[in-house]
């Protein structure tokens, strides 16, 4: 789950990590009291939305302006022009794709006077079960454009859960930034609070770009994007209060209510397979031939038939798809149930576009009696690749 940077802020507030003072808000008239409230003279006027790249982004409207998602403003008349040209219209940044994001909120914060800028991020690193800090002198930039230009500029180094964050996590910081003095003790009393913040929250990515000193000679996180482990959102009914559906994929949010992992994409097949690893080679095999999945969709290993009637329905809700593979290996989940949940699908929301299925394993044969019994027009597969090519081919034909 993710959550705006407004409230990211907030969160790590609470750690005591030092962050600017801000205001979110949702209209001109508000900002103009924001802005009046922190009382300047520099304000920075942030869109809210869940992508990064914010600042170099363009705005689809013209009366959007052309100074992009993030913008200083040097009077409270600038701050409450900015807000009306942001608010309402659509910001696309490389994150967010050609679609663009609406622009719901802003958050208006007290400007900085910057001496240097560094990148810091924190993440789960799955290999080693730790969770690892990601440290480059190159604040402001695009970290992938770092790693793969200039990867002598990232340092990286993972924390003993058993220790947790040590003396020397901090030493490595501000070695890896040129800290001295009062802002390499700073470095590594911030390495601390990131770190307990991370692994009180259940954090699965924190990334602080940039992570600035000021003319006063002071660590400040400028910028906070923050993502939570979604299985662990039990734990904390805090974070859970944060969520933005709006910033979010109808589709995704029906579908987390019955519990199925549902990505969406932006092909033309739509999929619905049990097994992560089974879901990913159907994707993988589609990209083979020459086309492209509309969804990520693992109904899991014990699906029930109003389950898979749900994802079903999710998929055909997606006006991009031209048509639909069902594959299934049949394991704890049976293919009958599988097949029931189809057909009962189809009767509901009809069969719009072609359908193949591929069913395999248990009670293959009473599934495959089923869709044939159904009198509905499906395409019968006998493996992976076979079904590939024959939702290839009836999409194009």
């Amino acid at each position: 789950m993710n959550i705006h940077e407004y409230q990211g802020k907030a969160v790590l507030k609470e750690f005591g990590v030092p962050v600017s003072r801000g205001v979110a808000i949702h209209s001109a008239d508000e900002a103009e009291a924001a802005a009046n409230e922190l009382g300047g003279p520099l304000w920075v006027v942030k869109s809210q939305i869940h992508a990064g790249g914010r600042g170099k982004g363009k705005f689809k409207e013209a009366a959007a302006g052309e100074k992009g998602g993030v913008r200083l403003a040097r009077s409270v008349a600038e701050v409450k022009q900015f807000a009306g040209e942001m608010l309402g219209n659509t910001l696309v940044t490389i994150q967010t794709g050609p679609a663009g994001k609406q622009v719901n909120r802003l958050y208006v914060e007290d400007g900085s006077d910057i001496e240097s800028e560094f990148y810091l991020s924190a993440l789960v690193d799955r290999a080693t079960g730790r969770v690892a800090f990601v440290v480059s002198t190159e604040g402001g930039m695009d970290i992938e454009a770092v790693a793969h230009d200039t990867p002598e500029k990232i340092v990286t180094f993972s924390v003993d859960p058993a220790t947790g964050v040590m003396p020397h996590h901090g030493r490595a910081v501000a070695e890896t930034l040129k800290l001295t003095g009062t802002l390499a003790k700073e470095a590594g009393d911030l390495i601390q609070k990131l770190y307990a913040a991370f692994t009180a929250k259940d954090m699965e990515m924190l990334e602080i770009n940039p992570l600035i000193v000021t003319k006063d000679g002071h660590l400040k996180c400028l910028d906070a994007k923050i993502s939570f482990d979604s299985n662990s959102l039990y734990r904390h009914k805090d974070i859970v209060a944060l969520r933005d559906e709006t910033e979010e994929d109808a589709k995704e949010i029906e579908a987390s209510k019955y519990d199925l992992a549902y990505i969406a994409l932006d092909g033309t097949i739509g999929c619905m397979v049990n097994g992560a690893g089974l879901a990913m080679a159907t994707l993988d095999i589609i990209q083979l031939y020459g086309e492209s999945p509309a969804n990520f969709l693992d109904v899991g290993g014990g699906a029930s038939e109003e389950k898979v009637t749900a994802a079903f329905k999710i998929i055909t809700s997606d006006p991009n798809v031209k048509g639909i593979l069902v594959n299934i290996f049949g394991g704890i989940m049976k293919c009958d149930v599988i097949a029931n949940g189809v057909i009962a699908a189809v009767k509901t929301v009809g069969l719009k576009v072609p359908l193949v299925v591929r069913l395999e394993g248990t009670n293959v044969e009473k599934g495959k009696e089923i869709i044939r019994s159904s009198g509905l027009n499906v395409i019968p597969a006998d493996d992976l690749d076979d079904a590939a090519q024959k939702i290839v081919a009836a999409i194009r034909a």
